[in-house]
């Protein structure tokens, strides 16, 4: 089921650690809603600037152009790459109740729902980690968690998040982000 577009905008908040991604995943979210047409705003938020340091990036996009210009308080989706972040961040703060839950977990969707008393909007669970070390053999999970996220809130296609991954990344890493994307979208469990 996608987010109505037809309301405006949809935001985005992005969990994760210095050197993971996090970044990079919401600026490749935000080129494929752009590729189709919409208005976007993508902008990271950091702490301590180091490696392995809590980093959070927002993403709006829209059809329309955006006039906000303050960070994203009461995101519609929120992505959550890192799941050694989901004993340190509580991922549904602000969300939407009717918002999306994206998480990289080997937890069910009903386990998420517990865990973190979330009653009314749909959670994605990913076990991401899994994927990467599979298809990458490390443990980039950035693009396997985006596509999962792609995927559920269909705010784009996943074809055009994968081409801007591709654009990125040519050649065999472009290649295996593909493979692990693809992987992601098919084993994605939403609840």
């Amino acid at each position: 089921m996608a987010l109505d577009f037809a309301k405006g905008i949809t935001e985005f908040r992005w969990h994760g650690r210095g050197g993971q991604g996090v970044v990079t995943s919401n600026q490749m979210l935000g080129k494929a809603a752009l590729a189709e047409g919409n208005y976007i705003q993508a902008f990271p938020e950091f702490g301590p600037e180091r490696t392995g340091a809590p980093v959070r990036a927002f993403l709006r996009i829209s059809k329309d152009p955006i006039q906000i210009y303050a960070q994203v308080y009461n995101p519609d989706v929120v992505v959550c790459i890192d799941p050694t972040l989901l004993e340190v961040v509580n991922p549904v703060e602000g969300l939407k109740e009717e918002g999306t839950l994206v998480l990289n977990t080997t937890l069910s969707p009903d386990d998420v729902r517990k865990k973190y008393d979330f009653k009314t909007g749909r959670v994605v669970a990913v076990d991401a980690t899994s994927i990467a070390l599979d298809i990458l053999g490390r443990p980039f999970y950035n693009m396997p968690t985006m596509a999962a996220a792609v995927h559920a809130v269909g705010t784009v296609k996943i074809d055009t998040a994968i081409e801007a991954v591709l654009e990125r990344y040519p050649g065999k890493i472009g290649e295996l982000n593909k493979a692990a994307m693809e992987k992601a979208v098919k084993e994605a469990q939403v609840g």
